[in-house]
C-alpha cells in the first residue's frame, strides 16, 4: 500500500521495482465483498487499540459488524507512520488502513459521563466486546465484564493484554518488541553467528499472534453460548507468543536443552546444515527438509539429467543408491554411514539444482516433484506471485478520497459460500457516530 519501495537484488546495489519482477501478472479487478460472510449477524464493539485492531479486522472482513470506538481526535494508531504518499495525516496511516478494514468508526469520550453511557448502551447490543485496555481501566468506568454481563448475559468479552488479566498481577506496559522478547520467539530468531544479537521479526508479529488467538477464542466462545451463555475471554500476548516457539519451550521442558538460533531455519539444541541457497537470478531459496524417500532421490537425479549438468555433480551415484533405498529415517542416518552419505547427497543436490535455475523455477520444480522448498520473496514479489493472485489474495480497494485503488493483502482464508475479504476501506474518524447511535436509539 502507498508508495512502492525500491528493492535490491541479492548481491546487487541496483534498485528494482515492481516493473522489473519476473512474474507477469494482471492486477485484480476491484470487486467489493458483498455476499454475507461467515460472521454475518455478529456485532462487535471494539475499543480502538493497537493490540486488538487486527483481531477486529479479521472479524470485520469475515462479515461481523465491527464498530471501533475512538476517542476524540482519533486512535493514536492513525498517526503511526508510514503514511500514504508521505502525507502525515490521520486518514493516511498505513498502519490504520491495514488493521481497520471493513469497520465502522464511532467517536466517544470515555472521560465524560455521556461517553461512558453511550458505550454501555452499545455493549448492551453487542455479541462481542473486544478491547486491549490497561487492567483496571474499564472497572473504574463501570464497563468491565462484571458490570456489562448483567444487562447482556450473552456477551463475550475478549480482553487482549500483554500478560493477561487473570492470575498474579504483572506489569501492563509492553510493546511488540518486548512481547516477542519475553514470550520466547526472539531467542529463536537470528543468525548462526551468535555474536550477533537476536532478531525481532518485524510486522508486529507478537501483536498479530495474540490477535489470531483472540479471534479463535471469540469464535469458540460464540459457539459455546447456547450451552454456557456469555463469558470473559482473557488473552495473554506473552503466552500466545510462547506457544508459537516450536521446539524452544518443549526442548527445555522435556530435556532441559536450550535451542540455538540459526540462519533461515529452525532453532534447535544442536546446529543443523544451512538450507538457503542463492539461485541463478540472485534470489534466494530455502530448501527446507532434504529428501529421504526413493522417489525424491530419483526425481532429483532426473532433474539434474534434464538440465544436462550431471557431469558437474559428483554425487550422482549416491542419488542412484538413494532411489533404491527404503525411506531413510534419522536413526538410519545415525547408524549407517552410507545412509548418511546418501542423505547428504540429497541435500547437496537440492542446493546444486537451485544454483542452476531462477528461484521461482526452482520452487515450482521442487514442489511438482514432491519436495518442500520456498522461494524468499520480497513483499512486491509475494503480491505478484501467480498462486496468490489466483486465490485473490492481492486485493484492490478503491479509496474515494484518493480517487484511486490501493493494493491490500487480503484474507488468508477462502470460504466458498460465505466469503471473507475487505468489504470497505478503514473508516474515517467518527464517520458512523450518528448512524450507530441512532441505531441504538431506535432499539
Amino acid at each position: 500500500m502507498g508508495k512502492t519501495p525500491a528493492m535490491s537484488e541479492p548481491g546487487s546495489s541496483t534498485p528494482t521495482t515492481r516493473a522489473d519482477l519476473p512474474l507477469p501478472v494482471e492486477r485484480p479487478t476491484p470487486v467489493p465483498v458483498e455476499r454475507a460472510g461467515p460472521m454475518e449477524g455478529v456485532r462487535v464493539i471494539e475499543l480502538a487499540g493497537e493490540f486488538c485492531a487486527f483481531a477486529g479486522r479479521l472479524l470485520a472482513d469475515a462479515g461481523a459488524d465491527v464498530i471501533v470506538i475512538e476517542p476524540p481526535g482519533g486512535s493514536p494508531q492513525r498517526m503511526h507512520a508510514p503514511f500514504v504518499d508521505d502525507i502525515e495525516h490521520a486518514e493516511r496511516s498505513l498502519s490504520w488502513w491495514a488493521e481497520n478494514t471493513s469497520k465502522r468508526s464511532v467517536v466517544l469520550d470515555l472521560d465524560s459521563p455521556e461517553g461512558v453511557r453511550d458505550l454501555a448502551r452499545l455493549v448492551a447490543t453487542a455479541d462481542v466486546f473486544l478491547e486491549a485496555e490497561r487492567p483496571g481501566r474499564l472497572a473504574a468506568l463501570g464497563l468491565d465484564y462484571a458490570e456489562m454481563s448483567g444487562p447482556n448475559p450473552q456477551l463475550v468479552h475478549v480482553a487482549i493484554t500483554p500478560f493477561g488479566r487473570l492470575g498474579v498481577p504483572d506489569a501492563s506496559e509492553a510493546t511488540d518488541l518486548t512481547i516477542l522478547a519475553r514470550g520466547g520467539p526472539m531467542w529463536s530468531c537470528g543468525y548462526d553467528d551468535h555474536e550477533l544479537a537476536p532478531v525481532r521479526g518485524r510486522g508486529n508479529q507478537g501483536i498479530r499472534m495474540a490477535a489470531h488467538f483472540a479471534v479463535m477464542a471469540t469464535v469458540t466462545a460464540l459457539l459455546a453460548r447456547p450451552r454456557h451463555g456469555g463469558q470473559f475471554v482473557d488473552v495473554s500476548m506473552v503466552a500466545a507468543a510462547n506457544v508459537t516457539t516450536e521446539f524452544s519451550s518443549y526442548s527445555w521442558l522435556a530435556a532441559q536443552q536450550t535451542v540455538q538460533r540459526q540462519t533461515g531455519r529452525h532453532a534447535t539444541p544442536t546446529p543443523t546444515e544451512p538450507t538457503q541457497v542463492q539461485c541463478s537470478d540472485g534470489r534466494y531459496l530455502n530448501t527446507g527438509v532434504p529428501p529421504r524417500s526413493p522417489g525424491e532421490f530419483a526425481a532429483l537425479l532426473g532433474w539434474i539429467r534434464d538440465l544436462d549438468v550431471e557431469d558437474e555433480f559428483p554425487m550422482s551415484a549416491l542419488l542412484e543408491l538413494g532411489a533404491g533405498f527404503e525411506f531413510i529415517t534419522m536413526q538410519m542416518i545415525a547408524e549407517d554411514p552410507l545412509a548418511g552419505e546418501v542423505f547428504q547427497a540429497g541435500r547437496e543436490a537440492m542446493h546444486f539444482i537451485a544454483s542452476k535455475v531462477p528461484a521461482h523455477d526452482a520452487f515450482l520444480g521442487f514442489q511438482t516433484r514432491g519436495i518442500a522448498a520456498g522461494v524468499v520473496w520480497s513483499p512486491d514479489e509475494v503480491m505478484a506471485d501467480p498462486h496468490f493472485v489466483e486465490r485473490g489474495f492481492p486485493t484492490e480497494v478503491f479509496h474515494d478520497d484518493l480517487g484511486r485503488t490501493v493494493l491490500y493483502p487480503g484474507a488468508p482464508i477462502r470460504f466458498l459460500s460465505t466469503p471473507m475479504g475487505v468489504r470497505s476501506p478503514a473508516p474515517k474518524l467518527g464517520a458512523h457516530t450518528a448512524e450507530v447511535l441512532s441505531e441504538i436509539d431506535d432499539r
